[in-house]
């Protein structure tokens, strides 16, 4: 199985929206113990065990618009199935945080995707990671190429966190379990906060308002 964070190399880069798929495949490598980076494939490559699954982890080099030859190069070598593949991406259209996953279907806009897609085909598993939108569409690129506020880091790193931590479950067949067990763990770990919350339904939206919430319970949030 191979996991593949998208973003662009060099330091001057190494914070920005864009790069949260190089930060959420960091994040695992860090967390489980995988070998050290290696530089092969037109990428940054480690390997080691989720769930005594081998996987590989990879961060093309290539800048975003060409991930895809990278991409293509390790699948061939390895023989992995593009429906084997699992690639982390930002999300502009939803909030900060939000998290999906998609199996297949086009590339939305998506520099990075586009070009994975143009290599190995459409058949592989998206981890979408929302950064939020500028608002006009104008200004999308500069805001992608911007670093991550103060306050969307503290955010956007405990998304990091959760993801590293569930990172096992998306070697289950069902990969929609790796989103289930996120939400649960959550849940269970804000069980014990004490929150008081009032509920509110108007015009079939859920309003929720929190005198005491804690961090974890608005992650949560997130992934309703």
């Amino acid at each position: 199985m191979l996991f593949v964070g998208l973003g662009n190399p060099g330091s001057q880069y190494e914070k920005n929206r864009h790069n949260v798929g190089f930060m959420a495949v960091s994040r695992i490598v860090e967390n489980h113990n995988f070998s050290p980076w290696k530089n092969k494939f037109q990428g940054s490559i480690s390997n080691g065990l989720l769930r005594n699954q081998k996987i590989i982890i990879l961060k093309p080099n290539t800048f975003m618009n060409l991930s895809g030859q990278s991409v293509g190069e390790v699948i061939r070598f390895y023989k992995i199935p593009s429906s084997k593949v699992i690639v982390f991406h930002d999300e502009i259209d939803f909030p900060l945080g939000k998290l999906k996953f998609k199996s297949g279907g086009g590339h939305a806009g998506h520099n990075g995707l586009r070009s994975i897609s143009e290599h190995i085909g459409s058949d592989y598993i998206r981890v979408r990671i929302g950064v939020g939108h500028p608002g006009n569409k104008n200004a999308v690129a500069n805001y992608v190429l911007g670093d991550f506020s103060k306050v969307e880091q503290e955010t956007i790193t405990q998304i990091l966190e959760v993801i590293s931590t569930e990172a096992p479950d998306l070697t289950l067949e069902n990969v929609t379990d790796f989103g289930k067990s996120m939400s649960e763990k959550i849940q269970k770990n804000t069980s014990k906060d004490k929150v008081i919350k009032k509920e509110i339904v108007d015009n079939s939206k859920r309003v929720v308002e929190d005198t005491k919430r804690s961090s974890l319970q608005k992650l949560l949030d997130r992934f309703k």
